[in-house]
């Protein structure tokens, strides 16, 4: 399979990146766990890391392919409140912080694209 930017292989890639940076450095996406969520902030980093490995793995795999990239879409605009409110937590730090925070927000609509053309892409 090509490695394309709509390569599912890259997608997973990056979920299981990501899924693997939430259980060896923790504190970062602590501090980013809107406070409004019940329990602790760490258990919702380990339960949103878990959730990107498990989504990487349906991802990379043919036949759970599609279902697990719409979760993957539906995950990225979950956990978009987290991005805000790092970029709102970033308005007291350097201006070149608060800045890449804010160009990190619209990021999230290419990934979410992404994850749904990975899914329309896959075996039905």
């Amino acid at each position: 399979m090509p490695r394309t930017p709509s390569s599912p292989l890259l997608l997973a890639g990056l979920l299981a990146t990501a899924g693997m940076a939430h259980a060896l450095a923790p504190k970062q996406f602590d501090a980013i766990v809107p406070s409004a969520l019940p329990g602790t902030a760490r258990q919702w980093t380990y339960a949103s890391g878990a959730a990107e490995l498990a989504l990487a793995a349906g991802v990379a795999h043919p036949r759970t392919r599609r279902v697990a990239a719409l979760a993957t879409a539906a995950f990225f605009v979950g956990v978009f409140p987290a991005n805000v409110k790092m970029a709102v937590d970033a308005g007291r730090r350097s201006p070149a912080l608060r800045a890449a925070t804010l160009a990190r927000l619209p990021l999230q609509v290419p990934l979410v694209l992404w994850a749904r053309k990975v899914s329309r892409g896959a075996a039905g």
